[in-house]
Formats: structure tokens, C-alpha cells, sequence
């Protein structure tokens, strides 16, 4: 048993040495640095969309989430960490609970540990009920109109139930632009989960390359790439892109100059 243990620690060190711990990444045989991926000047066959944030504007519901934690907004950024957090875990323990569930369930993790009394059903219908009717940012119409006019294939892919993006989307005029709406709902694993993209780019009928992802999450944009996705980031105000994934090959500080750049692709 000890050999056993010692082998596969010795099997460990070498395949970190050579790149084989994190597939991802590619190495050279003389030098332990990454070698970056070339920023491809072919358009992608699929533009895969994340909804929140991303495309609509969560001002409505991070209001309505602040007053019932007593008008802490400084705890919103924990909440949001929270919710994430645990829809990981779900993933992680081959469970699946909606991710609006799973928010309110974290709101009321928050608000316990500050001292905030907070029921079940005060903690979903302060996520439930903004976040049906949130609009779109300025930007998203015109740009979302200028990508379909260049023929580019639009597919929203969220963390949100089919239902819940469906309303989002009719309430705020996008239904019709997008040629297709993913729900991790059905495969019940949540996005940065490797498989979620691997499902998505199936279900279009692509290849992980041939895939890229907008959106303004930088667990979201490291999940993609990570599944050998392109991506384009939108640094929508507090947001951050993770420091130890590479670097997309888009990021721009609205949908305007990242449709802009996708249009120019040959």
C-alpha cells in the first residue's frame, strides 16, 4: 500500500511537470510557461450568451435583495459569491436544485450570519420577483440586431431554468433574436462545470472550438476557455476576469465593441 501511495505521488509530479495535471494548458518540452493560443481571425460558428448581467441589467434585483438584508448593500457581492458557491456544490454532490432557489437559500445563509431575520419566502420573491422583469442593458438590442444582420447564430446559455429565461426574455424584448435558448437545467450541472459546455456545444452541433462565449462573469469566461471555448468578456462595472485562466481574445466594456469585433472576423 505504501508503494502504492508513493508511485502515485511520483506519477503526480511528473504529469504536472509535463502539463498533464491541467490539460487545459499546453507546455513545451524546455520550458515550464504556457503556450497561449493564437487569437483566430475565423469567425465562430455559434455565439453562446450568458443572460445575467451579461445582457440584462440586475440593478432591480440587487435593490430588492439589499433592503431585505436591512439595506446592507455591501453584502450583495457575498451573496452572490454564496449562490455560486453552492450551485458548485450541488454540482459537485450529483444534486440539482434551481439556481433562483439556490439564491434565495444563500440569501439566507447571508443574512443569518449578520444577524438578519429572514423567511423562505421573503428571501425568493426578493430574487424571484425582480428578476423576471429585469430590462436589458442600453446597448444589447442594437448590438444583438447588428450580430443576426452579419449572420452570425445567437444561443443564450444560462445557469437559469427554461422557464425563468423565457420570461426574462419576453419581458425584455430579446426573445426574438436568439436562434436557441440553453438551460443547464437540462443536463442539471452548472456553469464553470466542464461538461455543461461540452453539453451545450453537442447540443448545437459544434465543436468546442467552433464556440464562443459572451458574458461578463470571469468564472464564466475561465469555464469556457477551459473547455477549449473562445470567449468575449464585458467588464460590466465590478467585474473581474479570473487572474490564473488565459486571457480571452475579446474584452470590451459593452456588447457594442465586442459585436463590433465579431463582425470585422472574415
Amino acid at each position: 500500500m505504501k508503494n502504492e501511495k508513493n508511485n502515485r505521488r511520483d506519477f503526480l509530479k511528473k504529469a504536472a511537470l509535463v502539463g498533464l495535471a491541467a490539460p487545459h494548458l499546453a507546455f513545451n518540452t524546455t520550458s515550464t510557461e504556457p503556450i497561449k493560443k493564437e487569437t483566430s481571425n475565423i469567425r465562430p460558428k455559434v455565439l453562446f450568451f450568458d443572460v445575467n448581467e451579461t445582457l440584462l441589467d440586475l440593478t432591480a434585483m440587487k435593490d430588492s435583495v439589499g433592503k431585505v438584508l436591512g439595506n446592507r448593500s455591501d453584502l450583495l457581492p457575498l451573496w452572490f459569491t454564496t449562490m455560486l458557491q453552492y450551485s458548485l456544490v450541488s454540482t459537485v454532490g450529483r444534486q440539482y436544485n434551481d439556481f433562483g432557489i439556490i439564491g434565495a437559500a444563500a440569501l439566507q445563509m447571508v443574512a443569518s450570519n449578520h444577524g438578519i431575520n429572514l423567511s423562505e419566502t421573503d428571501a425568493k420573491e426578493a430574487i424571484l420577483g425582480p428578476i423576471r422583469s429585469l430590462p436589458a442593458h442600453p446597448e444589447v438590442k442594437a448590438a444583438l440586431q447588428n450580430l443576426k444582420d452579419a449572420g452570425y447564430k445567437l444561443v443564450s446559455f444560462t445557469n437559469s431554468s427554461n422557464k425563468g429565461v423565457q420570461t426574462q426574455f419576453e419581458n425584455a424584448g430579446l426573445i426574438d433574436f436568439f436562434d436557441d435558448r440553453l438551460s443547464i437545467e437540462d443536463i442539471g450541472k452548472f456553469k464553470p462545470h466542464t461538461d455543461a459546455y461540452d453539453w451545450a456545444a453537442r447540443k448545437m452541433g459544434v465543436a468546442p472550438n467552433e464556440c464562443l462565449l459572451i458574458a461578463a462573469h470571469g468564472w464564466d469566461i475561465a469555464g469556457a476557455l477551459w473547455a477549449n471555448w473562445r470567449a468575449a468578456f464585458i467588464s460590466r462595472p465590478g467585474a473581474q476576469l479570473y487572474p490564473l485562466a488565459e486571457k480571452p481574445e475579446i474584452v470590451a466594456s459593452n456588447l457594442t465593441e465586442i459585436a463590433n469585433k465579431l463582425i470585422a472576423l472574415k
